[in-house]
């Protein structure tokens, strides 16, 4: 059974999945049903040093990212974005990313994963109109969830909201469940964690 847990618990991924490998993060949402234009939420990853910034652009996985193959995953294969779902409809997962632990580079510690509003401030939409979003780590290998957070805090105003993060610490993988809210959209989250996104 999953571990549900709160804005600010930590948890230890290696101990509750030994042996654990690769993992699917799944962020949901719903949005408000009333007249205007459709949301799109964006999920995004950041993978970021020991100095909480990117190493380089290429840190940065999200649906507008040059594509390998036929894959928006990053050059060492250690972060895939499954495609952008523009609308939210549906139960479950709006949108996911995958993650390969054992690719992930020595000299990434944190990868923050993240949403935001795509036209936010053309289409006047925050997510105070956001309900039911969460973040869930899943064992991809046998599909089993290990923890989720349900984020119920309201962040009226915010464009972006880092959802949770994948961390290393003590030799282990851990999940922060974050749930913070910023303003600014996907510009000030590039911004935040070293992405030169002004072009």
């Amino acid at each position: 059974m999953a571990i549900s847990l709160k804005k600010g618990e930590k948890i230890s991924l290696t101990k509750n999945a030994p042996g654990l490998k690769k993992i699917l993060v799944g962020l949901g949402w719903d949005t408000r049903s009333t007249s205007g234009d459709a949301f799109d939420l964006d999920a995004s990853a950041f993978l970021l040093s020991s100095l909480g910034k990117v190493r380089n652009d290429a840190d940065f996985v999200f649906y507008g990212m040059p594509k390998i193959g036929d894959k928006l995953i990053t050059k060492d294969g250690a972060v895939e974005h499954t495609g952008d779902n523009r609308t939210g409809a549906g139960e479950g997962d709006d949108e996911s990313l995958i993650v390969d632990l054992t690719k992930v580079a020595a000299d990434v510690q944190r990868i923050v994963f993240t949403a935001t509003i795509y036209d936010a401030v053309k289409r006047h939409q925050t997510f105070g109109q956001v309900t039911n979003a969460f973040i869930r780590i899943v064992n991809a290998e046998d599909n089993t969830e290990i923890c989720r957070f349900d984020i119920s805090e309201e962040a009226s105003t915010n464009t972006a909201l880092d959802f949770g993060a994948v961390y290393r610490k003590d030799g282990e993988w851990r999940f922060d469940a974050i749930g913070q809210g910023y303003d600014g959209g996907l510009l000030a989250m590039c911004t935040r964690y070293g992405i030169d996104a002004s072009e």
